[in-house]
């Protein structure tokens, strides 16, 4: 047993470098994988490898690809082989140390994603080996290839469903319904109108008004190839698209044809282009700001406010999610996935190996131009 045990030890190649993470990964007392090997392998995950930053900093300056020692395995514990994740603005704002909600470094990365479940502890009834989980809400530390969690944290999906969708429902397009479905009551043929309508969020929202009979206002930066950009976003059924520079005119409404003023309006962008929003609604209209990509404050003229009584509104998911509101926004994830399975439901993502994890970071940083959302394939 002693030479079992320390072959096994040999094998873990423990070095220096995994001294900075141990309060993160749990790691085992080495006394007792010595003293009982059989204890040892029912109750530690397999060594792992993950994308890992010891300071905030910039996402491509301060990560790195480690290898790190198994996880101990508590009774209410799931193990999880991680099979995709998402890299999401909001986990490069974690990175850089800009997000409210964060942990503090030395890190793993990621916030959302599906796995294969591995193995469970002694308590856990609910997961067997080969379910396929996610966590649900979203939990620090997917862009590794073993997490192991408190079954609580853990959410079963079909196995039906494209792994890149599963790996993706939680975040982006949980946001979409929920500014639906959440901020006022919208009835079929009301409209909405949205910046930032190429975004996930964006996607999710034009394919969920559309299947409500809800028209859909979109409006999408100046670029190169903007015709090809408003032909795809009309095929998941946007009614209208324009570019900011299409909307500087002095009557918005005439270029609405029969879709009516929208009540309600979404913005992730900011500066100009949140006023556009702003210039679309109708009298007493509500606009929700739910992210800030240009990073320009929202502005908003006196006249808005008191001669067409607008209102402004915030959205956070996480905020929504720390409400008591896990089991229905399950069943809203579960209703999502339904979607997807359906083919109801679609959106641009790229697969990327994990091992090419810089290659993806890039691209999400936008270094590469626009992108299609970034999917780590483990």
């Amino acid at each position: 047993m002693r030479k079992r045990a320390k072959k096994m030890l040999r094998s873990l190649s423990l070095k220096p470098s995994y001294l900075p993470f141990k309060s993160i990964f749990h790691t085992s007392s080495l006394r007792s994988v010595v003293l009982n090997t059989r204890a040892f392998s029912s109750a530690v995950s397999p060594p792992s490898k993950a994308i890992v930053y010891e300071t905030h900093g910039q996402p491509d300056v301060v990560t790195k690809l480690v290898n790190i020692p198994g996880a101990e395995l508590k009774e209410n514990d799931v193990c999880v082989k991680m099979l995709a994740a998402p890299i999401n603005p909001s986990d490069i704002n974690r990175i850089q140390g800009v997000y409210p909600v964060r942990p503090e470094p030395p890190a793993i990365g990621g916030y959302e994603g599906v796995g294969e479940v591995y193995s469970v502890g002694s308590a856990v009834t609910s997961f067997s080996p080969g379910d396929w989980v996610i966590p649900s809400p979203p939990s620090s530390g997917m862009w590794q290839t073993y997490v192991v969690k408190d079954q609580n944290v853990w959410h079963k999906v079909n196995k039906g469903v494209p792994m890149e969708y599963a790996a993706t429902i939680t975040v982006n397009p949980l946001t979409a319904l929920l500014l639906l479905e959440d901020c006022i009551t919208l009835n079929s043929g009301d409209a909405i109108v949205q910046n930032g309508a190429t975004s996930m969020v964006g996607q999710c929202v034009i394919q969920l008004a559309k299947s409500r009979g809800i028209h859909s206002i979109n409006i999408i930066r100046d670029r190169p190839g903007v015709d090809e950009v408003k032909e795809r976003l009309k095929h998941l059924g946007a009614d209208e698209v324009f570019t900011e520079n299409e909307l500087e005119v002095k009557n918005v409404k005439s270029l609405l044809g029969g879709i009516p003023e929208p009540a309600l309006g979404f913005n992730c962008v900011g500066g100009k282009s949140a006023s556009l929003v702003l210039k679309i609604l109708r009298q007493g209209g509500t606009m929700v700001t739910y992210g800030g990509m240009s990073k320009k404050p929202v502005t908003v003229s006196t006249s808005s406010f008191i001669f067409k009584e607008l209102s402004l509104r915030g959205f956070w998911l996480q905020n929504w999610l720390n409400t008591d509101k896990t089991e229905e926004g399950r069943r809203m994830i579960d209703r999502l996935l339904g979607l997807v399975q359906d083919e109801k439901l679609k959106y641009k993502m790229e697969l990327t190996p994990f091992n090419d994890f810089n290659t993806a970071l890039d691209k999400a940083l936008g270094k590469h131009g626009s992108q299609p959302k970034q999917v780590i394939k483990f």
